[in-house]
């Protein structure tokens, strides 16, 4: 197997619980799948909400499915920035002490008031993968991407660990513009 692995651009997204759910699309409302994303058993939805901070809205969030344990919204820094929050980097479902903001839905609106994050850069990795690249469950990595005209080295990249993950490393929108990210576009661990 090869020791490299595909960067992903994680777009701008929202996790929801059932109950966060009903209010935004109306009674037993169920996630609408609309395609498959890399790792198994998620999905992009058909189902969009609205951000709304301080400054500004941000129209048309995409909703990943299964619906979770808790509501939080995942957005770049210049997302955050620009709608008027302080978002922390944080890994998906470290929300504690995170700033919050309202979704607005098509049936109603959810004011969390925490859960909105930046997502850490990571990597998924099956307990098989994680063997293969000498990297353990939790541990940070630098990885070297060796993009068209604008090559890099990223650091304090997480290394998540789980059977029900597929090999991917995931980067959001401004990480993915600062290495002119391409869909093909593969990292391998770097060691310092």
């Amino acid at each position: 197997m090869s020791d490299t692995f595909i960067i992903e651009t994680s777009a701008r997204h929202v996790h929801v619980t059932q109950s966060d759910l009903e209010t935004l699309f109306g009674k037993g409302a169920k996630l609408t799948h609309k395609k498959d994303i890399s790792q198994p058993g998620q999905f992009a939805c058909e189902e969009r909400v609205e951000i709304k901070g301080p400054k500004r809205t941000i129209t048309g969030v995409s909703i990943l499915g299964p619906v979770r344990p808790a509501t939080q919204v995942e957005l770049s820094a210049t997302d955050a920035r620009s709608i008027g929050l302080n978002a922390p980097i944080r890994e998906s479902g470290d929300l504690s002490g995170s700033c919050g903001c309202v979704i607005k839905g098509p049936c109603g609106e959810v004011e969390i008031k925490e859960g909105v994050i930046v997502t850490k850069r990571h990597i998924h990795l099956t307990p098989q993968d994680a063997a293969e690249l000498g990297v353990s469950d939790n541990e940070t990595v630098y990885v070297k991407v060796d993009s068209n005209g604008r090559k890099a080295v990223l650091g304090d990249v997480v290394c998540r660990v789980s059977p029900n993950f597929a090999r991917a490393m995931h980067i959001d929108t401004d990480e993915a513009n600062a290495v002119a990210a391409t869909p093909d576009l593969e990292g391998i661990i770097f060691r310092m």
